[in-house]
């Protein structure tokens, strides 16, 4: 058997899915940063399947963040198994896109709207190729889905901040991957942006494709999502959302004595 690239790009992006098996299978992960005294991510194993949708909640410094590095290979696995459809991650990751929180990207670097949505296809093009017809055609569907195919030919830097998250999952469409993961990607965004995510979202997981969505917002849970994954450091939790969400499970994660209100605001739903 042939061994899996270590960098799939372009035309080199030839791993099928493997059938009957999740989009994204993890056993016992494990990572620590170089500086830090435990474990981000303690002994994590989770499978996400096909048309899963997905919220990963948690505190701060619960690995979130880590996690979707980890499965995008922007951080190195140090212990455990990570495989996409079947294949080891590294293998595979043409399969996988991610929207970024937004603090981590430079909105001031000079490019278009439309430059940035096309580099959702450069992981299909190859290291010299230059979009084409097709590649273009699949651009444009991704402006038109996030409602900003009027703003294609202004700077980033001049949007707001839910155009900008707009861009941004644009350019995750164009990228026409199977299992997408999303940081945050509710922050600081208008509430027509909040209903235009949401909407895709639910296209894309009745496609077939499977969203993992990091957010702090409980209250959306029930509404949006199917199943939740409460993260600290290792699962607290995991299943459906009425399940996961509980005062005990929240209380255990976020360090606080917990004494039930049935009538506070944030219950409703639950």
């Amino acid at each position: 058997m042939n061994k899996p690239k270590i960098l799939c790009y372009g035309k080199d992006c030839d791993h099928p899915i493997i059938p009957d098996t999740p989009a994204l299978e993890i056993r016992e992960l494990s990572f620590r940063y170089p500086t830090a005294k435990e474990d981000t991510i303690d002994n994590i194993s989770v499978d996400i399947f096909p048309g899963d949708k997905i919220a990963l909640v948690g505190p701060n410094g619960a690995g979130k963040s880590t996690l979707m590095n980890l499965i995008l290979g922007l951080e190195r696995i140090q212990k455990g198994l990570i495989k996409v459809f079947g294949n080891k991650a590294a293998a595979c990751r043409h399969r996988v896109a991610m929207v970024p929180q937004k603090a981590f990207i430079d909105w001031h670097f000079p490019v278009t709207v439309r430059d940035v949505v096309t580099m959702g296809r450069y992981v299909h093009l190859g290291w010299f190729r230059k979009p084409d017809k097709h590649d273009k055609t699949i651009v444009d569907d991704a402006l038109k889905t996030m409602e900003i195919k009027n703003l294609a030919d202004r700077q980033v830097s001049e949007l707001s901040g839910g155009q900008q998250q707009r861009v941004m999952l644009a350019r995750t469409l164009a990228h026409q991957a199977d299992l997408l993961l999303l940081d945050e990607p509710l922050n600081h965004v208008d509430i027509a942006t909040q209903e235009l995510i949401f909407h895709t979202i639910e296209k894309l997981c009745s496609e077939g494709k499977s969203v993992l969505v990091s957010t702090h917002d409980l209250g959306i849970l029930t509404v949006h999502f199917n199943r939740a994954l409460f993260l600290d450091k290792s699962i607290i939790a995991d299943g459906p959302v009425k399940d996961v969400l509980t005062p005990e499970n929240i209380a255990r994660a976020y360090g606080f004595e917990f004494h039930m209100d049935k009538e506070a605001p944030w219950y409703s739903g639950l």
